[in-house]
């Protein structure tokens, strides 16, 4: 039973969401990856979506390119959570995905994280704090995640004397 769901327009999207995986592992988290195209497969992505409540799923990454339909068809078949990631284009960018997904009508809200990696993988952490919401190891798990974060920016911010001196140089 995994409680988190990503489903991706492509398989080429892989390389993007790789940076949830690898952070929906970090915490822990179990998932389940499916390629189900809005646009060439809607009756097979309708049966998968409505499948998703009894198998466990408790949210739902969504992640496209171009037209970038697919979060936002997803959120019109169900009452979970949907976060939605912009896949990057070679046209525009990513700015046509991102526009797709944050512009839904209003009564079918979708998250819409940033475009590329840093998407994909703050798509991985806002499920968790969702999930986190009722499963206080998980809170932990992540509280333990965010202390890390910050404190490697933390030590990145301290410089001895000399690197301060040799930097004015």
């Amino acid at each position: 039973m995994s409680k988190v769901t990503v489903i991706m327009g492509s398989r080429s999207d892989a390389s993007i969401m790789s940076a949830a995986f690898s952070t929906l592992n970090e915490l822990g988290l179990s998932f389940e990856v499916r390629v189900l195209s809005a646009h060439r497969a809607p009756r097979a992505l309708i049966e998968y979506v409505d499948s998703l409540p009894e198998r466990g799923c408790q949210v739902i990454i969504a992640a496209a390119g171009g037209a970038a339909h697919l979060p936002g068809v997803i959120a019109g078949l169900t009452d979970l959570p949907v976060i939605g990631v912009p896949i990057p284009t070679k046209m525009m960018g990513g700015l046509d995905s991102l526009l797709s997904i944050v512009q839904m009508p209003g009564g079918v809200p979708v998250a819409t994280m940033a475009t590329d990696r840093a998407g994909a993988k703050n798509s991985a952490l806002y499920a968790a704090r969702i999930l986190a919401l009722a499963d206080d190891e998980l809170a932990g798990r992540l509280a333990e995640y965010n202390r890390k974060q910050t404190d490697n920016v933390v030590r990145q911010q301290i410089f001895g004397s000399d690197e301060i001196a040799a930097s004015e140089t």
